[in-house]
């Protein structure tokens, strides 16, 4: 493990942020094919129950250059109650998914809505609503997968054009069963990999939702976030388990496609390299890898040493 440790090393000064411009808790990171990262953020809202009704007055998406960290642009004030997950589509399109309003939204890079699902401040368990829905991940026919999420534990499937497919998922511990589907992926042999956060480990389903595999162990802890790299490796943020010894919570994972891990970087703390509740993952073109932070209100990029 020692040598796996020294196989990333974190960006100093990554990002660039305007004097002024605060991402605060940052829920969601994804970067496109043009090396553009995308984070959304809650601009220093705090997780409140219930939720505030008034949307965030700040911008929550903003997109920096992945390799000068130079805000490009920002959007979405006026528009976010509870930002969450963010994921980038083969089209470079943006998925963005709001706890507080219950819906998943596909948008330009701009922040023009494509495409709405769900019931605005309307939570369900139906093929119409959701009910704090975490995470979107896309096939490249368009077609896509919504972790639903903190009340549902299900997965639930759409055609590209967003309608209702078919779901899997119950509250519990059993194969096939969720305690928060958290971050969701899809790999390069199609199978669909879920953060199953609360139960610690990681799921892997065939397309139709037909149970592969479970992997967990201390090397992953707790999964929040998950993305694939072009490499096929797939690159997990563990949040940080209360069930393992403080020096062993929050670190960033990378496994091959057998769930070995191949490094592990990363560890509690507010300093460079180190995280505070790393909540989700990307990996650019270049294989970047950046890390988006709640309680340390950052997003981090890491580089493989060379």
């Amino acid at each position: 493990m020692g040598a796996a440790q020294s196989r990333h090393e974190v960006v100093p000064d990554w990002p660039q942020l305007p004097e002024g411009h605060v991402l605060g808790l940052c829920a969601g990171v994804g970067v496109d094919a043009q090396n553009r990262v995308f984070v959304f953020h809650r601009s220093g809202r705090k997780w409140a129950n219930p939720f505030p009704k008034e949307p965030i007055d700040a911008s929550t998406v903003s997109a920096f250059d992945g390799a000068t960290g130079k805000l490009l642009f920002a959007w979405g004030a006026g528009r976010f109650i509870m930002p969450h997950g963010l994921a980038v589509d083969h089209e470079g399109m943006l998925w963005l998914t709001d706890v507080g309003l219950h819906q998943v939204f596909r948008c330009t890079p701009e922040g023009k809505v494509l495409l709405t699902l769900g019931e605005a401040g309307a939570p369900g368990a139906d093929q119409a609503h959701f009910n704090l829905p975490t995470d979107v991940a896309v096939l490249r026919d368009g077609s896509f997968y919504v972790s639903d999420g903190y009340k549902n534990s299900r997965v639930v499937k759409f055609t590209a054009a967003g309608k209702f497919d078919f779901e899997w998922g119950t509250k519990g511990q059993a194969n096939g069963q969720f305690s928060l589907p958290h971050g969701i992926a899809v790999d390069a042999l199609g199978r669909i990999i879920v953060c199953d956060r609360e139960n610690e480990r990681l799921q892997l389903f065939a397309a139709r939702g037909a149970f592969l595999d479970v992997w967990k162990s201390p090397g992953i802890g707790k999964p929040y976030g998950v993305e694939v790299g072009a490499d096929g490796h797939i690159h997990v943020i563990d949040g940080g388990s209360p069930s393992l010894k403080r020096e062993q919570r929050g670190k960033a994972v990378e496994l091959d496609a057998r769930g070995n891990v191949i490094a592990s970087y990363g560890r509690p703390g507010s300093g460079p390299g180190e995280f505070q509740l790393g909540h989700d993952i990307a990996v650019g073109p270049d294989g970047a890898v950046y890390v988006a932070e709640g309680t340390g209100a950052r997003v981090q990029k890491f580089v493989r040493k060379n």
